[in-house]
Parts: structure tokens; sequence; C-alpha cells
């Protein structure tokens, strides 16, 4: 599946971040439109996906500067972003498997990179059996 680029996600959406609630809110709203309509433009919102499994969601943060942010400080980040790729594809959020990465190489005003790879079975134990990652 192709690549999806999103812009660094905003400052406001960071779980440090001390904000006032609407502030906030319209960050989240932003981020989750934005992420909805790029991922629509780039063919997302027409893919055919099985009904049942889990999505593998490849996320990989280029940061703006060369202090490089943690991982889940990212990922709470992401989460407007992640919700409205799976408004474009038409199911719930809880599907995808998060993998992120933060990328040493620098990019100019940040950038996420997202790719979604094959399904997640579950395996014999019940437990989730991860599939490679053909792209890495």
């Amino acid at each position: 599946m192709q690549s999806l680029t999103l812009p660094w996600p905003s400052k406001d959406l960071s779980p440090n971040a001390r904000v006032h609630w609407t502030r906030r809110s319209k960050a989240v709203k932003q981020a989750r439109g934005y992420a909805e309509v790029m991922a629509r433009r780039a063919g997302w919102g027409g893919l055919s996906l099985p009904a049942e499994g889990r999505l593998d969601l490849w996320i990989s943060f280029y940061p703006p500067t060369r202090c490089l942010p943690d991982d889940d400080n990212m990922l709470a980040r992401f989460k407007p972003y992640r919700d409205g790729i799976a408004d474009a594809l038409g199911i719930d959020d809880r599907r995808f498997v998060s993998h992120p990465l933060i990328e040493d190489e620098v990019r100019h005003a940040g950038q996420v990179v997202i790719t979604i790879t094959g399904i997640t079975q579950q395996a014999s134990n019940g437990g989730p059996r991860l599939h490679a990652n053909p792209a890495f």
C-alpha cells in the first residue's frame, strides 16, 4: 500500500501541553479532519478491507529538529490523525496495531509518514500474530 505523508502534529496535541481545553479541542478537530481529507485524496477511502482483523499501522515520525521526542508522546499527538484515517477507511481505529518509529532524519517542519500493511491474524492461542512488514 502507498504511504501517506502528514505534517508534524501540533504541539497543542501533546499530553504535556498545558492549553485550554477549547484550544486542544480545536487542534484535535482540525488534525482529524485534515487526516481524513488527505487519506481520501490518497485513495485510501476506496480501499476494500476485510470486515474483521487488525491492520498494521506503520508510523514514521520525522522531527523538525534534532531534538528527538519520545514515542509515547508522539503516539498521543498522532491520535487525531489515526482517527481521521479510520474515518476515511470507514473502520473503527481499534483495528489498528501501531508501530511507531522516531526517525533520526530531520525534515523541514517535520513530517509523519503512515503506511498500512497486511492484516494481523489472531494466533491459535488467542493472541495477535504480526505479519512481517515487507517495506522494512
